[in-house]
């Protein structure tokens, strides 16, 4: 057996052997009048054989529920108004893609939300008999070509899937003269006896979000699928990894394929009484963010119609909210503490700011200098404390040189003496720095999510909304960047030189010191692939923070601190209650001063 497979595959003819061989088999053929002379004549018996077996198999679909509609040719309908081209396709009925006609992409390409690929569909499912009917694969029949609808005018057109002359389905699709709705009525008629008795319909659709900004990975970061019930809870998936959720405990009013800066919804006003929502990151190229699908049961009326409402347009706050049914919740500003100061402070002050300019620049910069002057007696407050600190160190380090450092506890004990004693809070710098924390944050998510920074150039930066550089190389080892954010940059460095300044007033020694530099450096890595405009902020906050510190200096004297806080030592000690914490962390103290020194070794 080894010899033979051996022999085999020794004397096996190459390619070239075989085709040479083919082409003598072939003529031998010709000769013997076996088949046609020509190519074309093969490729007609080729197509006759073809088209005798497709005509076998067209006349037993012919035969089942709405087999007519199974053979057909592709045809494009339009509907336009002023602000989107919705193309139909008579290939399942539905809408094969969107292009938002006012808005481009990053490299200023028509901005289609996404198109008629293999990926995106739309359909009902039910079941016809004893045959499974999905609409997706069906041709359907247009009563008209191209619809452009203008002004106050509105229009409709309708595909049909016929079962017979008295008996079909029609997509009722409705657009207004402006705005980014279009409405879709599923009217089944004469079918009850042909589709299996249930009030309520089975829809499917899946869409494949197409690329729109210059960082996909970015894009990808904020893009899923946010859904809201009928209470008006907002949910959603994750924008990290694949993510599937069954919804069976309420009606959902709206599910959202929701990208970056644009979204799909698509909206049932009586909601959808079952729900199964699906996100897929497992996208290998790179025109597509993500894809999406989710699934629907919808009861119909009492006239058997469903109406449905599409919506194809921005992630724009107010225009979000004009549509109604709270489609701007699902604009994700945060969690709860930080969402209510964005979406109640931070954003009505923004949309006050653009009234006077249209440079999103300035804007910030008015936004900052507004939001410093409110936190500004908190940063004095923290200046005034840190002063007291830095008056203070002389005598800390005299109870240090006393006391010594083998014995933390007792040292810590003899400086809450002398706070207590010069009426200062240790505490009291760090509290106002920790109070404006949660708007930090808040901004972290407000100037990502803000779509009116989309394509705003400021100085060099050319989209406030993305990251900003003019160094590219190739992916580093681990960190994997391939750019320099200059913006980064400059909010790195104000941050370094506002920690050396603000070192210098508190009096910040040993680790204390150097802990405030590393969180610059840290920042810099996590931050270079975030938006320009929300770099920008943090460097003007870094500017402002230094310059009203500097101001502040000016104003306060430590000659004048220091003589107040030995006039509060010379107070007689007033008794106070303490709160249970200190009184906690005071007796924690004396207990861990009683026990034996550890032995050195």
């Amino acid at each position: 057996m080894i010899i033979m497979g051996v022999s085999i595959f020794i004397l096996k003819p190459n390619d070239a052997d075989i085709k040479k061989e083919a082409i003598r088999m072939h003529a031998d053929s010709v000769k013997k009048g076996l088949v046609p002379k020509t190519a074309a004549g093969a490729t007609k018996v080729a197509d006759t054989a073809k088209t005798a077996a497709n005509t076998k198999v067209d006349s037993m679909l012919l035969k089942q529920p709405f087999g007519a509609s199974t053979v057909g040719t592709e045809k494009i309908v339009t509907l336009e108004n002023a602000d989107i081209i919705v193309k139909l396709t008579t290939l399942g009925g539905k809408v094969s893609s969107v292009e938002l006609k006012n808005y481009k992409t990053y490299n200023h390409k028509p901005l289609i939300l996404f198109d008629g690929d293999s990926k995106n569909h739309f359909g009902l499912t039910f079941n016809a008999g004893s045959n499974s009917i999905n609409t997706d694969k069906l041709y359907f029949t247009p009563n008209a070509g191209q619809l452009k609808v203008t002004g106050s005018d509105s229009s409709s057109v309708t595909m049909r899937l016929s079962y017979s002359p008295t008996q079909y389905i029609d997509y009722i699709y409705s657009l207004k003269g402006s705005g980014f709705k279009v409405g879709l009525t599923i009217k089944p008629v004469g079918l009850d006896q042909v589709i299996a008795a249930s009030n309520t319909l089975n829809i499917n659709w899946a869409a494949s979000m197409r690329k729109q900004e210059m960082d996909l990975e970015q894009e990808r970061r904020y893009t899923t699928i946010y859904d809201i019930s009928n209470e008006g809870s907002i949910d959603y998936l994750s924008s990290s990894k694949d993510d599937h959720t069954d919804v069976t405990d309420k009606k959902l009013q709206w599910v959202s394929f929701q990208a970056h800066f644009f979204s799909g919804v698509i909206i049932a006003g009586k909601g959808f009484d079952k729900s199964g929502i699906s996100v897929n990151t497992d996208v290998t190229d790179s025109l597509h963010s993500k894809q999406m699908s989710a699934s629907f049961n919808l009861t119909r009326n009492a006239d058997g119609t469903c109406p449905l409402l599409f919506y194809f347009g921005p992630n724009k706050y107010d225009v979000l909210k004009a549509q109604g049914y709270d489609l701007q919740k699902q604009i994700y500003m945060g969690w709860a503490p930080f969402a209510l100061i964005n979406r109640f402070a931070v954003l009505p002050v923004f949309n006050f700011l653009i009234k006077f300019t249209s440079n999103y620049g300035l804007i910030i910069l008015g936004l900052t200098l507004i939001l410093k002057l409110v936190l500004s007696p908190l940063t004095y407050k923290s200046y005034l404390s840190m002063a007291k600190m830095r008056v203070l160190k002389p005598e800390m380090d005299e109870i240090k040189a006393k006391v010594g450092e083998d014995n933390p506890t007792l040292l810590q004990q003899e400086y809450m003496k002398l706070y207590k004693k010069a009426g200062v809070n240790p505490l009291g710098g760090c509290l106002p720095l920790v109070i404006q924390m949660p708007i930090v944050f808040a901004f972290f998510r407000f100037f990502p999510s803000l779509f009116e920074l989309r394509g705003q150039s400021f100085l060099w930066m050319h989209d406030l909304s993305t990251y900003d550089t003019v160094i590219t190389f190739a992916p580093l080892p681990l960190l994997g960047w391939t750019h320099l954010s200059v913006m980064c940059l400059f909010m790195t460095a104000s941050t370094l030189i506002y920690t050396y300044f603000n070192n210098q007033i508190s009096g910040a020694t040993g680790q204390m010191k150097y802990i405030g530099y590393i969180t610059p450096i840290i920042f810099l890595g996590a931050l270079n692939s975030y938006p320009s405009g929300l770099n920008y902020y943090y460097f003007l906050a870094n500017m402002l923070t230094f310059t009203q510190q500097y101001i502040i200096r000016l104003m306060v004297d430590d000659k004048k601190i220091h003589e107040q806080i030995q006039e509060n030592k010379k107070k007689p000690e007033v008794k106070k209650k303490q709160g249970g914490f200190q009184a906690r962390m005071e007796e924690m103290m004396r207990q861990k001063q009683q026990l034996p020194p550890a032995k050195k070794k």
